[in-house]
Protein backbone atom coordinates (compact mmCIF):
# COMPACT_ATOMS: atom_id res chain seq x y z
CA UNK A 1 0.00 0.00 0.00
CA UNK A 2 2.08 2.88 -1.28
CA UNK A 3 5.40 1.26 -0.24
CA UNK A 4 6.88 1.58 -3.71
CA UNK A 5 5.99 5.26 -3.73
CA UNK A 6 7.54 5.76 -0.32
CA UNK A 7 10.82 4.28 -1.51
CA UNK A 8 10.89 5.92 -4.94
CA UNK A 9 11.84 9.47 -3.99
CA UNK A 10 12.92 11.22 -0.82
CA UNK A 11 11.72 14.71 -0.05
CA UNK A 12 12.81 16.98 2.75
CA UNK A 13 10.33 18.94 4.88
CA UNK A 14 11.44 22.10 3.10
CA UNK A 15 10.62 20.50 -0.27
CA UNK A 16 7.00 20.02 0.80
CA UNK A 17 6.80 23.41 2.46
CA UNK A 18 8.13 25.56 -0.37
CA UNK A 19 5.55 24.55 -2.93
CA UNK A 20 2.68 25.71 -0.71
CA UNK A 21 4.17 28.73 1.05
CA UNK A 22 4.37 26.85 4.35
CA UNK A 23 7.03 26.59 7.00
CA UNK A 24 8.86 23.36 7.72
CA UNK A 25 7.36 23.50 11.22
CA UNK A 26 3.89 23.45 9.67
CA UNK A 27 4.81 20.26 7.81
CA UNK A 28 5.97 18.64 11.05
CA UNK A 29 2.78 19.80 12.77
CA UNK A 30 0.65 18.27 10.01
CA UNK A 31 2.45 14.97 10.42
CA UNK A 32 1.96 15.00 14.19
CA UNK A 33 -1.76 15.78 13.68
CA UNK A 34 -2.15 12.75 11.41
CA UNK A 35 -2.80 14.85 8.30
CA UNK A 36 0.31 13.34 6.70
CA UNK A 37 1.40 9.72 7.05
CA UNK A 38 4.32 9.11 9.38
CA UNK A 39 7.60 10.19 7.82
CA UNK A 40 10.57 7.94 7.29
CA UNK A 41 13.84 8.65 9.04
CA UNK A 42 17.42 8.75 7.83
CA UNK A 43 20.15 6.97 9.83
CA UNK A 44 20.82 10.36 11.41
CA UNK A 45 17.17 10.80 12.45
CA UNK A 46 16.10 13.37 9.83
CA UNK A 47 12.57 13.17 8.49
CA UNK A 48 12.12 12.07 4.87
CA UNK A 49 8.94 12.41 2.90
CA UNK A 50 7.78 10.99 -0.43
CA UNK A 51 5.36 11.83 -3.26
CA UNK A 52 2.71 10.08 -1.16
CA UNK A 53 3.15 12.70 1.56
CA UNK A 54 3.04 15.44 -1.07
CA UNK A 55 -0.29 14.05 -2.28
CA UNK A 56 -1.63 14.03 1.28
CA UNK A 57 -0.61 17.65 1.74
CA UNK A 58 -2.28 18.70 -1.52
CA UNK A 59 -5.46 16.85 -0.53
CA UNK A 60 -5.58 18.48 2.89
CA UNK A 61 -4.98 22.01 1.62
CA UNK A 62 -7.66 21.50 -1.04
CA UNK A 63 -10.19 20.19 1.51
CA UNK A 64 -9.79 23.13 3.92
CA UNK A 65 -11.64 25.83 1.89
CA UNK A 66 -14.73 23.64 1.48
CA UNK A 67 -14.83 21.79 4.80
CA UNK A 68 -12.83 23.92 7.21
CA UNK A 69 -9.54 23.15 8.95
CA UNK A 70 -10.96 20.93 11.68
CA UNK A 71 -13.07 18.71 9.42
CA UNK A 72 -10.32 18.51 6.78
CA UNK A 73 -7.95 17.34 9.51
CA UNK A 74 -10.42 14.67 10.64
CA UNK A 75 -10.91 13.47 7.05
CA UNK A 76 -7.18 13.10 6.44
CA UNK A 77 -6.61 11.43 9.80
CA UNK A 78 -9.34 8.90 9.03
CA UNK A 79 -7.88 8.19 5.60
CA UNK A 80 -4.39 7.71 6.98
CA UNK A 81 -5.73 5.35 9.64
CA UNK A 82 -7.55 3.30 7.01
CA UNK A 83 -11.01 4.31 8.26
CA UNK A 84 -12.71 4.80 4.91
CA UNK A 85 -16.28 4.92 6.21
CA UNK A 86 -15.46 7.68 8.71
CA UNK A 87 -13.72 9.79 6.06
CA UNK A 88 -16.66 9.47 3.67
CA UNK A 89 -19.16 10.16 6.45
CA UNK A 90 -17.42 13.46 7.23
CA UNK A 91 -17.46 14.41 3.55
CA UNK A 92 -21.14 13.51 3.25
CA UNK A 93 -21.92 15.60 6.33
CA UNK A 94 -20.22 18.60 4.74
CA UNK A 95 -22.30 18.29 1.59
CA UNK A 96 -25.47 17.82 3.66
CA UNK A 97 -24.69 21.02 5.60
CA UNK A 98 -24.10 22.91 2.37
CA UNK A 99 -27.45 21.72 1.01
CA UNK A 100 -29.15 22.72 4.26
CA UNK A 101 -27.56 26.17 4.06
CA UNK A 102 -28.77 26.54 0.47
CA UNK A 103 -32.30 25.67 1.53
CA UNK A 104 -32.02 28.14 4.39
CA UNK A 105 -30.90 30.87 2.02
CA UNK A 106 -33.79 30.14 -0.33
CA UNK A 107 -36.21 30.31 2.59
CA UNK A 108 -34.84 33.71 3.64
CA UNK A 109 -34.99 35.02 0.07
CA UNK A 110 -38.59 33.91 -0.30
CA UNK A 111 -39.39 35.65 2.99
CA UNK A 112 -38.26 38.97 1.58
CA UNK A 113 -41.55 39.33 -0.25
CA UNK A 114 -43.36 39.25 3.09
CA UNK A 115 -41.27 41.95 4.75
CA UNK A 116 -43.37 45.03 5.42
CA UNK A 117 -41.88 47.91 7.43
CA UNK A 118 -45.13 48.62 9.22
CA UNK A 119 -45.39 45.15 10.74
CA UNK A 120 -42.33 45.70 12.92
CA UNK A 121 -43.63 48.93 14.47
CA UNK A 122 -43.96 48.71 18.28
CA UNK A 123 -47.39 49.21 19.82
CA UNK A 124 -48.40 52.75 20.66
CA UNK A 125 -47.38 54.09 24.05
CA UNK A 126 -49.82 53.17 26.80
CA UNK A 127 -51.51 50.49 24.71
CA UNK A 128 -51.42 47.92 27.51
CA UNK A 129 -54.67 46.56 26.21
CA UNK A 130 -52.85 45.37 23.08
CA UNK A 131 -53.04 41.62 22.66
CA UNK A 132 -50.01 39.92 24.10
CA UNK A 133 -50.75 36.58 22.46
CA UNK A 134 -52.10 37.51 19.07
CA UNK A 135 -51.64 35.48 15.88
CA UNK A 136 -47.99 34.50 15.46
CA UNK A 137 -46.95 35.73 18.92
CA UNK A 138 -44.69 33.61 21.08
CA UNK A 139 -42.41 33.73 24.10
CA UNK A 140 -38.64 33.45 24.38
CA UNK A 141 -38.50 29.74 25.26
CA UNK A 142 -40.59 28.39 22.38
CA UNK A 143 -38.90 30.73 19.89
CA UNK A 144 -35.43 29.65 21.03
CA UNK A 145 -36.43 25.99 20.77
CA UNK A 146 -37.80 26.55 17.28
CA UNK A 147 -34.56 28.16 16.12
CA UNK A 148 -32.36 25.61 17.87
CA UNK A 149 -30.62 28.23 20.03
CA UNK A 150 -30.56 29.18 23.70
CA UNK A 151 -32.81 31.87 25.20
CA UNK A 152 -29.62 33.65 26.26
CA UNK A 153 -28.78 34.05 22.57
CA UNK A 154 -32.10 35.83 21.93
CA UNK A 155 -31.44 38.12 24.88
CA UNK A 156 -28.00 38.89 23.43
CA UNK A 157 -29.59 39.66 20.06
CA UNK A 158 -32.06 41.96 21.79
CA UNK A 159 -29.22 43.90 23.41
CA UNK A 160 -27.58 44.19 19.97
CA UNK A 161 -30.81 45.55 18.47
CA UNK A 162 -31.56 42.55 16.26
CA UNK A 163 -34.93 41.80 17.86
CA UNK A 164 -37.24 44.10 19.79
CA UNK A 165 -39.82 42.08 21.74
CA UNK A 166 -42.31 43.93 23.89
CA UNK A 167 -43.14 43.01 27.48
CA UNK A 168 -46.36 41.48 28.71
CA UNK A 169 -47.76 44.24 30.97
CA UNK A 170 -49.03 41.66 33.46
CA UNK A 171 -46.15 39.21 33.71
CA UNK A 172 -43.22 41.19 32.32
CA UNK A 173 -42.35 38.32 29.98
CA UNK A 174 -40.92 39.08 26.56
CA UNK A 175 -43.51 38.68 23.79
CA UNK A 176 -42.35 38.19 20.19
CA UNK A 177 -44.93 39.08 17.58
CA UNK A 178 -44.81 38.00 13.93
CA UNK A 179 -42.38 40.75 12.97
CA UNK A 180 -40.08 39.87 15.87
CA UNK A 181 -40.13 36.20 14.90
CA UNK A 182 -39.30 37.17 11.33
CA UNK A 183 -36.38 39.31 12.51
CA UNK A 184 -35.12 36.51 14.74
CA UNK A 185 -35.27 34.02 11.87
CA UNK A 186 -33.45 36.37 9.52
CA UNK A 187 -30.83 37.09 12.17
CA UNK A 188 -30.36 33.36 12.72
CA UNK A 189 -29.87 32.66 9.01
CA UNK A 190 -27.46 35.56 8.58
CA UNK A 191 -25.45 34.38 11.58
CA UNK A 192 -25.20 30.96 9.94
CA UNK A 193 -24.00 32.72 6.82
CA UNK A 194 -21.06 34.13 8.76
CA UNK A 195 -22.34 37.65 9.46
CA UNK A 196 -21.48 39.36 12.74
CA UNK A 197 -24.08 40.90 15.04
CA UNK A 198 -22.81 44.38 14.26
CA UNK A 199 -23.30 43.66 10.55
CA UNK A 200 -26.80 42.24 10.97
CA UNK A 201 -28.20 44.97 13.22
CA UNK A 202 -28.09 47.79 10.63
CA UNK A 203 -29.56 45.46 7.99
CA UNK A 204 -32.57 44.64 10.12
CA UNK A 205 -32.90 48.25 11.23
CA UNK A 206 -33.18 49.32 7.59
CA UNK A 207 -35.58 46.48 6.82
CA UNK A 208 -37.90 47.98 9.43
CA UNK A 209 -37.79 51.33 7.68
CA UNK A 210 -39.61 52.09 4.42
CA UNK A 211 -37.67 50.89 1.39
CA UNK A 212 -35.08 49.15 3.55
CA UNK A 213 -34.84 45.79 1.78
CA UNK A 214 -31.86 46.47 -0.48
CA UNK A 215 -29.16 46.00 2.20
CA UNK A 216 -30.58 42.61 3.16
CA UNK A 217 -30.87 41.57 -0.48
CA UNK A 218 -27.22 42.50 -0.99
CA UNK A 219 -26.18 40.45 2.03
CA UNK A 220 -28.10 37.44 0.75
CA UNK A 221 -26.49 37.83 -2.65
CA UNK A 222 -23.07 37.76 -0.97
CA UNK A 223 -24.11 34.69 0.99
CA UNK A 224 -25.18 32.91 -2.20
CA UNK A 225 -21.76 33.64 -3.66
CA UNK A 226 -20.11 32.18 -0.56
CA UNK A 227 -22.15 29.00 -0.86
CA UNK A 228 -21.25 28.63 -4.53
CA UNK A 229 -17.57 29.14 -3.74
CA UNK A 230 -17.80 26.55 -0.98
CA UNK A 231 -19.46 24.05 -3.30
CA UNK A 232 -16.76 24.50 -5.91
CA UNK A 233 -14.05 24.20 -3.24
CA UNK A 234 -15.59 20.88 -2.19
CA UNK A 235 -15.25 19.63 -5.77
CA UNK A 236 -11.58 20.65 -5.86
CA UNK A 237 -10.99 18.99 -2.49
CA UNK A 238 -12.71 15.80 -3.64
CA UNK A 239 -10.52 15.62 -6.76
CA UNK A 240 -7.30 15.97 -4.76
CA UNK A 241 -8.50 13.48 -2.16
CA UNK A 242 -9.37 10.97 -4.87
CA UNK A 243 -5.87 11.36 -6.32
CA UNK A 244 -4.40 10.71 -2.88
CA UNK A 245 -6.58 7.66 -2.31
CA UNK A 246 -5.42 6.22 -5.61
CA UNK A 247 -1.78 6.77 -4.57
CA UNK A 248 -2.43 4.91 -1.35
CA UNK A 249 -3.97 1.98 -3.19
CA UNK A 250 -5.45 -0.86 -1.18
CA UNK A 251 -9.16 -0.73 -0.43
CA UNK A 252 -9.23 3.01 -1.08
CA UNK A 253 -8.08 2.52 -4.65
CA UNK A 254 -10.75 0.04 -5.68
CA UNK A 255 -13.63 1.22 -7.78
CA UNK A 256 -16.77 -0.88 -8.23
CA UNK A 257 -17.14 -2.19 -11.73
CA UNK A 258 -20.12 -0.69 -13.53
CA UNK A 259 -22.96 -3.09 -14.01
CA UNK A 260 -23.89 -3.33 -17.67
CA UNK A 261 -27.32 -4.84 -18.30
CA UNK A 262 -27.13 -7.86 -20.55
CA UNK A 263 -28.99 -7.79 -23.81
CA UNK A 264 -31.54 -10.52 -24.44
CA UNK A 265 -30.45 -13.14 -26.94
CA UNK A 266 -32.57 -13.20 -30.05
CA UNK A 267 -33.30 -16.64 -31.35
CA UNK A 268 -33.39 -17.32 -35.02
CA UNK A 269 -35.78 -19.67 -36.44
Amino acid sequence: MGQNLQNSERLRPVDLARGHGLSTQAIRNYEEAGILPAAGRTPHGYRTYTPLHAGALRAFLALVPGHGHQTATSIMRAVNQGEADEAFRLIDAGHAQLLDDRRTLEAVESALGDLEPTTASPPAAGSESAAVSGPGSTFIGPLADNLGIRPATLRKWERAGLVRPRRDPLTGYRVYDEADVRDARLAHQLRRGGYLLEQIAPLLAQVRAAGGLEPLEGALCDWRGQLSARGRAMLTGAAELEAYLCKRGGDFGRRPSPTVPSRPTLERG
